[in-house]
């Protein structure tokens, strides 16, 4: 087996997008303007990465959304993941 199918069942793999996206920008507002979409769906998507996660995952900073600890962890290990997948996807 390749992978288990049955550890995806619960996250949509849009959101690791979303996240990772977030985590460069460090703004709601400004993720929502480079993946196209309004606000809301990212303060719902960040929502659902919360819960899925049991973090905070960013707080709120003054202009900026500070990530946490295990926010940092997870971009450390989805990004070069992520970069795999981009490089197969424009073979």
């Amino acid at each position: 087996m390749l992978f288990n199918e049955d550890n995806f069942a619960d996250i949509d793999l849009n959101l690791i997008i979303i996240f990772l996206v977030l985590f460069r920008e460090r703004s709601v507002s400004r993720t929502a303007e480079r993946l196209h979409v309004k606000q809301p769906a990212i303060s719902g998507s960040l929502a659902r990465l919360r819960k899925r996660f049991d973090d905070p995952l960013f707080l709120r900073s003054s202009r900026t959304m500070r990530p946490t600890s295990k926010a940092e962890q997870l971009a450390q290990a989805l990004t070069p993941a992520i970069k795999q997948i981009e490089a197969v996807i424009r073979l």
